[in-house]
């Protein structure tokens, strides 16, 4: 019982310090965006970081940025192995050599989710990013048609939840992808009904 009580504190403690912002992974987001900036390398934040740049409040345990295969080429040149390690067979991630922290690369032109091709690749970071808190963060409208095409568990939440905060409706769905508004509409409905839920309690 006192290895659990330890943990719990433990990972209380752990929250504490990421939403201060002053966890490992903003720690690490701050030391390669600072890189990437002076590189000339355009960049966007995407995955959980990107969800809570946009108002959504969560913890994650890595870091997603968004690249240009030319962008990659020119990061694994500047800091590979300098300043990040790659993890094997994972050829576009690697490892902050100052606290291990993940960085995952998503490149122009692929696919998310399970990276077959379909009708919604990763846009150029140089066209969707908004500067939110001194770092380049994808754009709301982005962020949601990424997660609605990633279809995992965790990035329908992030949609539901993105929903909430900034209030959105229907006519939102109008400035995503054909191919995902059924899904970006379900998760509308969701929030809905979890807003029922909470209204009866």
């Amino acid at each position: 019982m006192a290895i659990q009580a330890a943990n719990f504190w433990g990972r209380l403690k752990e929250v504490e310090l990421f939403f201060q912002k002053n966890d490992p992974v903003h720690k690490t987001m701050r030391r390669v965006i600072k890189r990437l900036d002076k590189a000339g390398i355009a960049y966007a934040v995407v995955g959980g970081m990107a969800v809570n740049a946009h108002g959504r409040k969560r913890t994650t345990a890595d870091l997603d940025l968004l690249l240009t295969a030319e962008g990659l080429t020119e990061f694994r040149r500047r800091f590979v192995p300098k300043d990040y390690e790659e993890v094997s067979g994972r050829p576009r991630r690697f490892s902050d050599r100052k606290n291990g922290v993940k960085i995952d690369f998503l490149v122009t032109g692929l696919f998310p989710g399970s990276g077959v091709p379909g009708p919604i690749a990763y846009p150029d970071p140089a066209v969707v990013g908004e500067v939110i808190d001194d770092a380049r963060v994808v754009d709301l409208t982005t962020l949601i048609q990424l997660k609605l095409a990633a279809r995992r568990y965790q990035d329908f939440a992030d949609a539901v939840a993105l929903i909430r905060v900034h209030e959105l409706d229907e006519g939102f769905a109008d400035r995503i992808d054909p191919t995902v508004r059924a899904d970006y509409i379900e998760c509308l409905e969701e929030k809905r009904r979890e807003d029922e839920y909470e209204a009866r309690q």
